[in-house]
Parts: structure tokens; sequence; C-alpha cells
């Protein structure tokens, strides 16, 4: 018995029932029999700037979708981020110690986060008990940057600045554990190439080599602490690309093998984040280096019209870093309200809360990852596939040995799909996909 779950611009989650057909073969998509990497799961960012207006809803409504959100029976979400210090949908910049010169920290508190992020993961965990996390600051303290500010900028390399640093990634992790909250990943900073006008810090490949090999891998193994260090979030290198003053050339090889090919950096480095133009670099480090676990970081984010077009463009970058290996798949803001970035950027969201009405809308990429992540179970293995369709669907094999297709039909037009498993031919799947379609198959 195959149940097919199929979404449109119009009509979203519509299941039907489908007898199995007997199929050998399938130019459309098939198995090859080979079983690539086991998944973590998917899930999204914990940002101030939603929790904000969720908080405005009456109490039923928060829960509903913290349970739609976050429990088995909803989006199933497992893997999920959380800033430290302000990112640039935090309400204020702030970060947890801006006495200047505290190399001791001794004016270091969590104590902001006890108002929005710590309350809203902890509710989070609430419906989901297998909850994980992962961290990563968008600036270090001002005070440890040139120029002493939360956007552009970068760290200040002296010893007592890198160690005092590395402390603060300590500092945070014991601080949120004694909140009941487990960070199992860190990432040195988020967006290495990045200097934004939102909190932000550049890191050259050779910076950050020497900070995750001298200071934070040493200090976090001594700390005795369960978190490891993944390399990230990249958002990049980009070999090459274009800017108004003309081409801009960087070398994924400096940067990223700079790193890894150094062994004392290499042995505190337990994977590594990609995210918007990191996308064009993961596969070539998944092609060099096999053993490392990769993770999508960030999902893109769009301008906020949350349209049904966008929403495909997210279906394909899940397919696309599944098939460049990574482990995991993180949206960006899970819900948010009418307001801004801090600095300007409307941007998309699963959830949208009216503040005048307080209607609340799953926007289309609620559908894309309902599509995967509710069907798609954690320990679930990617299934290698052949065929016309590759690069609109994937196969999974569930732990249970159920096993999950997601199929898209991004054209305009029918298209007739058959699914084989050679070795299982009678677990055949044929349908006819709508035109700008989500469609998943879960074959039992």
């Amino acid at each position: 018995m195959t149940t097919w779950i199929q979404s449109t611009p119009t009509s979203q989650l519509q299941t039907k029932t489908l007898t199995g057909v007997h199929a050998t073969t399938s130019a459309d998509l098939q198995l090859t029999g080979k079983t690539l990497q086991a998944l973590r799961g998917f899930g999204g960012c914990f940002n101030e700037l939603g929790y904000l207006p969720l908080n405005q809803l009456k109490a039923d409504q928060q829960e509903d979708i913290l349970k739609d959100l976050f429990s088995p029976d909803g989006l199933n979400f497992t893997f999920n981020r959380t800033p430290i210090g302000a990112n640039d949908f935090a309400e204020t910049w702030y970060s947890y110690d801006e006495t200047a010169g505290d190399y001791q920290l001794k004016h270091f508190s969590v104590d902001h986060d006890k108002q929005t992020l710590i309350p809203y993961i902890k509710r989070a965990q609430k419906y989901q008990p297998n909850l994980q996390l992962f961290a990563s600051p968008w600036t270090p303290p001002t005070w440890m940057k040139f120029p002493k500010v939360y956007n552009f900028g970068r760290i200040v390399m002296t010893p007592e600045n890198l160690q005092a640093y590395a402390n603060y990634f300590v500092k945070y992790l014991q601080a949120y554990e004694e909140q009941g909250i487990h960070v199992q990943r860190v990432c040195p900073q988020n967006e290495v190439f990045a200097d934004q006008k939102f909190p932000s810090c550049l890191w050259s490949s050779d910076d950050l080599r020497t900070f995750i090999r001298d200071y934070l891998g040493p200090t976090l193994e001594k700390s005795g602490l369960d978190t490891d260090i993944f390399l990230g979030t990249l958002n990049g290198p980009e070999d090459t690309s274009f800017s108004p003053t003309g081409m801009k050339l960087d070398n994924y090889n400096r940067y990223v093998d700079n790193i890894l090919f150094d062994g004392d950096a290499r042995k505190y480095i337990k994977g590594i984040g990609y995210q918007w133009a990191g996308q064009h670099a993961i596969e070539r480090t998944h092609a060099s280096w096999p053993e490392i676990e990769l993770i999508q970081t960030e999902s893109e984010c769009g301008m906020g019209d949350n349209s049904w077009s966008y929403a495909e463009y997210i279906f394909h970058l899940v397919n696309h870093y599944f098939t460049a290996g990574a482990t995991a798949y993180t949206y960006w803001n899970i819900i948010l309200g009418d307001s801004i970035s801090t600095w300007g950027w409307h941007q998309n969201s699963l959830f949208s809360i009216d503040s005048k009405t307080q209607e609340v809308t799953r926007n289309p990429e609620y559908y894309v990852m309902r599509h995967y992540a509710h069907y798609v179970k954690p320990g679930a293995h990617v299934l290698a596939t052949t065929g016309h369709f590759n690069s609109m669907g994937k196969a999974f094999r569930n732990p249970d040995g159920q096993l999950v297709v997601v199929v898209q039909n991004a054209l305009e037009r029918e298209l007739p799909f058959t699914f084989a498993d050679p070795e299982n031919p009678d677990k055949g799947v044929q349908a006819t996909l709508v035109p700008n379609s989500f469609n998943t198959f879960v074959i039992d």
C-alpha cells in the first residue's frame, strides 16, 4: 500500500491511496541499490523576531504552532539552530559581555536570552524530546573586534583576545546547560565571508584555523563539555563571482583545505556547515573529504513574498544538499510577524502572524518542509537513484524500513511518473503529477 501526499499552489496536503504496481525499472526514478548517508533530521532557527509575535497570540494558538513545528505529529523538527548572542533577527543587537577589556569574562551573562531564546527552546523541547541544537555567533563582543562594532569588521588576533573568546563559547554552553538546554554543536562564526550591516565578522582561513586549532578546540576539550565543533558556517567560498567593481576571484582549496590539511586543527573539527553560496562548495568537500559530516545550516530566506515559486526553489535546495552529502537541513525563520529585520530585510517564513488580526498563515515553504520532515524520519538513509526526475526527486529509507519518495513536478503541465525499486518490483509507484506540485509517496 502506498500513501500519496500532494500539494499544489491551491490545494495542500491532499492524501490519496495507491495500489503498488509491478515495476522492475523506470526511466523516471529508480533505486540503484546503493545506500548513502544517514540523516540527523530537519529543523529551523530560534530567532527573537519569531518568538515575540508568537507570544502575542492566545495561549492555545501558541501551543498549536509549537506543536506543529516540533511534535513528531507535525513537522518533527529535531535538528535546530540558535544564535550565540544577537543575529539579524534579534530584537536588538547584543552580546553576553560588552564590558571592554573583560578578558576574564567577569561580566558574562545570558540574562538577555532568558526573556526570549531560552523559553522559546524550552517550549519546543516540550513537544520534541529528541531536540538537538547547534549554535553560532554572528559576531564576537564588540570590544574583541576592529572596528568595535557589531556589524562589519574582524576579530583582533591577539592571544589574550582569542583565549577570551574561546572561554566565551564555553561559558555560553555552560550557562545554557544550567538552563536545561544542551547544545550539541557549535560553529565558530555565522557566514565567515559576510561583511554585513547586521551583526557579522569576517574570518580568513588562516585566522579561523588558528582559532580552532590553538584556542577553541583545546579550551572546549578541557571543559569536558560534550559539544562538537563544526567548521562554518561557510557561505562560500566562491571561486569566482561578480560585483559592481568587476570579477572577484577566491579559491575553494586555499580556504577549506588550508584548514582541513592541518592535522592539529582537523582533529577538533567533527563536521562542516554550509549555507547560501556554500551550496556551490559543498560537493567539492564531499568529494575530497567523504569522512567529514556535512550539514546545511540556513535555508535561503527570500524577500518576504512567501511565493510558491520561491518554495519550489527551496524544494530544490533540500534535494541539492542531500545529493551533496548533507545529513541535515535547517530552515531559517520558522515564524515571523509583520516586522522586518533590524536592518530592513523582509524575509520568508514557515508561519506568518498578522499583528493586527492575530491571523496565522502557513506559507508555501511550510508545505515544502512538511513533505520532507514529517515523513522522512531522523536516522533515515538517503538512497541513490537514477532517472529523468533525479533533479526533482529523492528517495529515503526510514529506520523502520519504510520507503519514502519525495518528488516535484516543476513544470507547468502534467507529467506521468513511475518509481521502481528493482529489489522489490511489486513496490513500484505509478502516478500523474499535476503541474507545480510537491509529492510524497510513503511505501509500506
